[in-house]
């Protein structure tokens, strides 16, 4: 920019006292991170806007699906991941936005019943919402469908289980399904025959908890996530 466009700039911007006024300095001034609040908790909770923020970057997971059981000779599938709403918002004129992170969903124990439970959704007010993955229900291959999200900029659905296995030899150490992966990462993996201990519950946030074997239980899913990336 030259010399004389520069000033021609400036005094277009300057107040009668010589000044420049504030919302033109609001209007101007570039956006920069200034802080963020991370929500991982399940349950319902405010976000509080800080002095200052503009605007909001929030990315919104919804609680991981558990992995499927059996009692019988099968390897059951993992969860359903939860899924992931990305948006940005101008909250100049909001104070406060209520927040919910959903609760994973517990696994299924030896002989529960598949049917199909979702995770609990997370969600930035009425603005995006992020659906829970599910359990694997029907039969015991199949694994548990990962969530759709809604009213993001970017939506992501979470991550399917990993099937299982049906009429397995007895002798077989071939492992439940995996639970379904995130935005954020991996879901746990899926216990083998007779060995509780091997399985995970889903690690990443949102992720799916791992299948159960014959007489073991399944994994649970994991807790939901929001971030909310705050700019002034």
């Amino acid at each position: 920019m030259s010399l004389a466009r520069y000033l021609s700039k400036l005094g277009a911007m300057l107040g009668s006292d010589g000044k420049v006024p504030q919302a033109a300095m609001a209007n101007d001034a570039p956006l920069g991170l200034k802080s963020m609040q991370v929500f991982s908790t399940a349950g319902t909770f405010t976000w509080t806007k800080p002095v200052g923020i503009r605007k909001v970057k929030v990315i919104v997971t919804g609680g991981g699906g558990g992995g499927g059981s059996t009692d019988n000779d099968d390897q059951a599938a993992g969860g359903g991941a939860g899924a992931t709403a990305i948006k940005l918002i101008d909250v100049s004129s909001v104070s406060s936005v209520s927040v919910t992170v959903g609760a994973g969903k517990t696994g299924n124990t030896n002989g529960q019943s598949n049917a199909v439970v979702y995770g609990n959704a997370s969600s930035f007010g009425a603005y995006c919402t992020a659906g829970g993955g599910a359990n694997s229900g029907g039969q015991w291959s199949i694994g548990g469908y990962g969530g759709n999200a809604s009213g993001g900029d970017v939506n992501i659905p979470g991550g399917d289980g990993c099937g299982g296995s049906i009429d397995v030899n007895a002798y077989t150490l071939l492992a439940a399904g995996t639970g379904g992966a995130s935005y954020w990462g991996s879901g746990g993996a899926g216990n083998i025959r007779n060995n509780a201990g091997l399985g995970r519950n889903g690690r990443a946030p949102g992720s799916g908890g791992g299948g159960g074997a014959i007489s073991t239980s399944s994994m649970n899913g994991a807790d939901g996530i929001v971030i909310v990336e705050e700019y002034a």
